[in-house]
């Protein structure tokens, strides 16, 4: 499946301005969230999905990495030459939906 991602789709990812958008990432990011991620327990059996693109410049891939060892029950996919709004790009929300629907990982994700 081939996904082109839209450039004009931007001015909906910064509507609120470039600054604050990147502002509230790491927020979530590095802010204090007074309990460690490492010691979650599975709350929602197979049905935690965490996406990830591999060229991504303000989540670091290796964080994600790190947290797919640490809880194996997390459904970890990482999509290879995607950045930080791979979201946004046409046809990953229904990648998104299948896996969800149907709890397999999808394979051979491009995104262009």
């Amino acid at each position: 499946m081939r996904i082109i991602f839209h450039v004009r789709i931007m001015a909906h990812v910064f509507q609120q301005g470039e600054f604050e958008s990147v502002h509230r990432t790491l927020l979530v990011g590095f802010g204090n969230w007074e309990f460690s991620l490492i010691n979650l327990e599975n709350p929602f059996p197979n049905s935690v999905h965490l996406w990830q693109g591999d060229e991504d410049k303000l989540v670091d891939v290796e964080l994600q990495r790190f947290i797919d060892k640490k809880l194996p029950w997390i459904q970890y996919h990482e999509l290879p030459g995607a950045g930080h709004f791979f979201p946004y790009a046409v046809g990953m929300s229904q990648v998104i939906i299948k896996t969800l629907s149907f709890g397999k990982k999808q394979q051979n994700v491009d995104l262009i």
